[in-house]
C-alpha cells in the first residue's frame, strides 16, 4: 500500500506537460508523488484547493540572479534576493560570481559564498563561477567543487575585481570548459563599436546611441565561433540585440551547441518611453525600440531566444545617480526578480501566448540548460516547488513593498497582470516570517 501523502494541492487549472489541464498533485517527502485528475480522492495529512481564479504553475528557475554578497552585501543579500524570488514564485535562483567581493573566481571564494548563503536563503540557491584573466587553471576545480558552470565578460565588467576577458583569453577558457564539459555564459558585447563618450547627460537616447546592437551581434559572432571550434558549450546571457537572432540560429542548425537568454525589461519596455534622467532604465546592454522587442517576442515564439531571466542587478539608490540623471554615471542593472513573472505575463498574454508558454520561458528551459531536470516541471520526481498564480489580477508596482533590499525599480508606478499568492518549496508553503528552508545546491547533486 503506497504511503499516505504529505499534502494534496487540487487545481482547477494547472501548466503540467505544456498543457493547462485539472490536476490534482500529491506531496512525499518534498517531491511529487502523485499525479491524477482533478477529483482524486488520494489520502493526504492535508489537502489544499486553490481557488477558480488561481492556475498552479512549477516554481520558476531564474539562472541570472546578482545577490552581491558577501562585499556589497548593502546592494542587495541572500536573505532579500531570496525573499524577493520567493514572492515572485521563483523557487530556485543561480547566483551570478560578480559583484560580491571576492568575486567566484576560485574554490576559496565560492567557499567564501556559500557560507555567506547558509542558513539564511528562502530558495534554493546554486553558484556560478567566473572566468576571469588568470584563472583559467581555477576552473576545472570550481567545476569540481559544484558550480553550475562560467560567468565571462568581452567587455568592461563594471567593476575592477571581476575583469574582462581579450579575445584570445576567451578562446583558451572556452577550450577548458569544452574541455571539462561545462557551461560558459558569456556577456557579449565588442567594446570597439562602444562610445561611452556618447552615453553622459540626462537623454537616454545618448545612452542608447553609445550602445548600437552591431556590439551585441559582433560579440556574438564571436561566441560562436568559439563554440563551433571546440564544441564546447556556450551560452549568451541578456539578449538585447534582436538583429543576433538570425545568426544565433544559423549556428544552431549547424549544431553549434548555444543557447540564449533575454529577460523581462527587453520584453517590457521601449526606449521611447524612458524619461529624461531616468537612470533606473540603465542596464547593459541597454534596452531598445518598440520594434525591437517585438523581434525578441518573436524570436521567443519561434523558439530561437531559449528562456527569460531577470538579470537580476541591484544597487544602493545613490548609485542610479537619480540626482544627476547622468546615464554615464548611474550604475547599469534592473532589479525584477520578485516582478519577472507578472511582468512576462503581462506582455505575453497581449501577444496571445498562453501561461505553458511562460512556464517553458521561465522555468523549464532555463532548469534544462543548467542540469536541474528536477525542476521547473509538475511531474513525478520533480521537486514539490510551486507557484499559485492569480493570472487576471492586476496591480501597481509600489517598489516600497518589493522584497529587495533598495526600493529601486523600473517597474514603479507601472500597472502589471497577474499576482503571486503563494510559493511552495520541497512541499512547504513559504513563510518569509518563519526561518528559511532553501537549500545550497552544487551541479550534479
Amino acid at each position: 500500500m503506497a504511503p499516505e501523502l504529505d499534502v494534496l494541492i487540487r487545481a482547477r487549472r494547472a501548466v503540467v506537460d505544456g498543457r493547462e489541464t485539472p490536476v490534482a498533485v500529491g506531496v512525499l517527502a518534498g517531491r511529487i508523488a502523485h499525479l491524477a485528475a482533478y477529483d482524486d480522492l488520494t489520502e493526504a495529512e492535508a489537502v489544499v484547493e486553490l481557488l477558480d481564479d488561481e492556475v498552479l504553475l512549477p516554481g520558476l528557475v531564474d539562472t541570472h540572479v546578482h545577490v552581491n554578497e558577501p562585499g556589497r552585501t548593502e546592494w542587495e543579500g541572500f536573505e532579500t534576493a531570496t525573499r524577493a524570488a520567493a514572492a515572485g514564485g521563483v523557487t530556485t535562483i543561480v547566483d551570478m560570481p560578480l559583484n560580491s567581493i571576492p568575486p567566484t573566481t576560485t574554490v576559496a571564494a565560492l567557499d567564501e559564498k556559500r557560507a555567506a548563503a547558509r542558513d539564511r536563503v528562502w530558495v534554493d540557491v546554486g553558484f556560478w563561477g567566473g572566468a576571469v584573466p588568470g584563472n583559467a587553471a581555477d576552473l576545472s576545480a570550481l567545476h569540481d567543487a559544484g558550480v553550475f558552470g562560467f560567468k565571462c565578460f568581452l567587455i568592461d565588467s563594471g567593476v575592477e575585481e571581476f575583469p574582462h576577458l581579450s579575445t584570445g583569453e576567451f578562446a583558451d577558457a572556452m577550450d577548458e570548459t569544452a574541455r571539462i564539459g561545462a557551461l560558459m555564459l558569456v556577456h557579449a558585447e565588442d567594446a570597439a563599436l562602444i562610445d561611452d563618450s556618447r552615453a553622459h547627460g540626462t537623454a537616454y537616447a545618448g545612452f542608447l546611441d553609445s550602445r548600437p546592437q552591431a556590439a551585441e551581434e559582433r560579440a556574438i559572432d564571436v561566441v560562436i565561433h568559439a563554440a563551433r571550434r571546440t564544441g564546447g558549450r556556450a551560452h549568451v546571457v541578456h539578449l538585447s540585440a534582436a538583429q543576433a537572432i538570425p545568426a544565433l540560429r544559423a549556428a544552431r542548425a549547424e549544431g553549434v551547441d548555444v543557447s540564449v537568454e533575454t529577460c523581462p525589461h527587453y520584453l517590457t519596455f521601449d526606449a521611447a518611453e524612458v524619461p529624461d534622467g531616468a537612470t533606473e532604465f540603465k542596464c547593459c546592454p541597454p534596452i531598445r525600440d518598440a520594434g525591437n522587442r517585438d523581434r525578441l517576442w518573436d524570436g521567443l515564439a519561434a523558439d530561437d531566444i531559449d528562456f527569460v531571466v531577470t538579470d537580476h542587478s541591484p544597487c544602493v539608490a545613490e548609485l542610479k545617480r537619480r540626482g544627476l540623471g547622468d546615464f554615464a554615471q548611474a550604475w547599469g542593472g534592473i532589479a525584477s526578480l520578485q516582478l519577472g513573472l507578472p511582468a512576462v505575463w503581462t506582455g505575453a498574454r497581449e501577444r496571445g501566448h498562453g501561461l505553458a508558454d511562460v512556464v517553458r520561458w521561465m522555468a523549464t528551459a532555463p532548469a534544462d540548460r543548467v542540469g536541474l531536470p528536477d525542476r521547473g516541471r509538475i511531474e513525478v520526481g520533480a521537486s514539490a516547488d510551486l507557484c499559485v498564480f492569480a493570472p487576471d489580477e492586476t496591480f501597481l508596482v509600489d517598489p516600497a513593498r518589493l522584497q529587495h533590499r533598495n526600493p529601486v525599480s523600473a517597474y514603479a508606478g507601472r500597472t502589471l497582470t497577474g499576482t503571486v499568492r503563494q510559493t511552495w518549496l520541497h512541499g512547504v508553503l513559504v513563510d518569509i516570517a518563519a526561518a528559511p528552508r532553501g537549500r545550497l545546491l552544487r551541479r550534479g547533486a
